[in-house]
């Protein structure tokens, strides 16, 4: 079965009393048992532990990534947390990916820090450095690819394999190309893990994570964090992503070749000192990106003449791209990383790992490119 068939009919089917075509939403607290003897004969018992409208969401997700199952929450930091939480304890060790969103950044080194638990931020796109970096009580590598907001990459096979060989689990955050073009379980991974805030909803309309797993087992520890947490999503707002997903493939390849005609402008045009996209030829890693996923993605990042100031002049001198956080929507967003994702992140390690003050990161939309070329020339001009 094709992915863009899964993508509307996995893991939902019409609604066995009335015959809807759309999975209900199971907007409620609690479901009623038939007896003390029969707890749990229809499934569930209260919408924190499991609710059929999110594990519709679940299974779909689940056949999209090839993994074994899913497990669904009220946001993306919410499942990078679970998967933290349900891997590491005090005194454990976890190598992540230096380039990461900051959210990500954030949680590791103001939150679990404290509890105990040792962090390496390490060029994952270099496994020697993986390699190096793995210590005996290293529990977790958690990569971002493409990271966030430089678009650096993780040779995901090679640091699943490295992993293995350790006894380590590999997690991949796979927000921005989805398994419609990358699906990291099937390169070795064992977790991937999705803002499904981005490209599943596609419409600036939700917020919620996911992560899916290579294994029932490992599933069951990272739920067991999810239930015993709070942390899950709403019948609302899967129900909102079901419906987004039938979708997400004709959205990704649109969204992608508007990117790619985007690069290529930016590329060309005078005031433009650098432009960043995977599917140029000039991108550092772009046979990686060839090889280990089917598409380039929907976002790039550029940097103009002028730094820092004429960066933010352009972006407030965009009249259709739109000036705001988040990515993967409908909508073409235009962001400065250094003042608005990756704030919290110290100046001298964004430096460090390339996120300069000047960068400037678009989500490309799916608008007529020509509208957006010519939104952002006209920018550029008034600059």
């Amino acid at each position: 079965m094709g992915f863009s068939t899964k993508q509307i009919h996995a893991g939902v089917e019409p609604d066995p009393v009335t015959g809807a075509i759309l999975t209900p939403v199971y907007q409620t607290t609690t479901f009623v048992q038939d007896s003390v003897d029969e707890y749990l004969s229809k499934g569930y018992s209260y919408s924190r532990s499991g609710n059929p409208t999110v594990q519709a969401l679940e299974r779909k997700l689940a056949v999209l990534e090839n993994g074994a199952a899913c497990t669904c929450y009220a946001t993306g930091m919410a499942a990078i947390q679970a998967v933290i939480q349900a891997i590491l304890s005090g005194g454990d060790h976890a190598i992540v990916s230096d380039v990461a969103y900051g959210g990500t950044y954030r949680l590791c080194t103001t939150v679990y820090q404290r509890y105990g638990v040792e962090f390496s931020f390490v060029n994952t796109a270099d496994p020697d450095e993986v390699r190096a970096a793995v210590r005996d009580n290293t529990r977790l590598i958690l990569t971002e690819t493409p990271a966030n907001p430089t678009l650096k990459l993780t040779d995901i096979a090679a640091v699943s394999g490295i992993a293995s060989e350790h006894g380590i689990a590999h997690a991949v955050d796979n927000t921005f190309l989805t398994p419609f073009y990358q699906r990291p379980l099937e390169l070795g991974a064992n977790i991937s893990i999705h803002s499904t805030t981005k490209y599943f909803d596609g419409h600036n309309a939700t917020v919620g994570g996911a992560t899916i797993t290579d294994s029932e087992e490992l599933d069951e520890k990272i739920r067991f964090v999810q239930n015993a947490g709070g942390v899950i999503m709403s019948p609302w707002v899967a129900w909102l992503t079901l419906q987004g997903i039938k979708t997400l493939s004709i959205r990704m390849d649109c969204q992608s070749a508007n990117a790619r005609a985007i690069a290529e402008f930016l590329e060309a045009h005078p005031k433009v000192t650098r432009a960043f996209y995977p599917g140029l030829a000039s991108f550092p890693q772009h046979e990686l990106a060839a090889s280990q996923a089917s598409g380039y993605g929907a976002m790039l990042w550029f940097e103009v003449e002028g730094g820092v100031a004429a960066g933010k002049k352009l972006m407030d001198s965009v009249r259709l791209c739109t000036l705001a956080e988040n990515l993967g929507s409908v909508e073409t967003l235009i962001t400065h990383p250094v003042t608005m994702t990756h704030a919290d992140v110290e100046e001298a390690e964004r430096h460090r790992v390339g996120i300069t003050d000047g960068l400037v990161r678009l989500s490309v939309g799916l608008e007529d490119v020509e509208d957006l070329i010519d939104d952002l020339s006209g920018a550029l001009q008034r600059i």
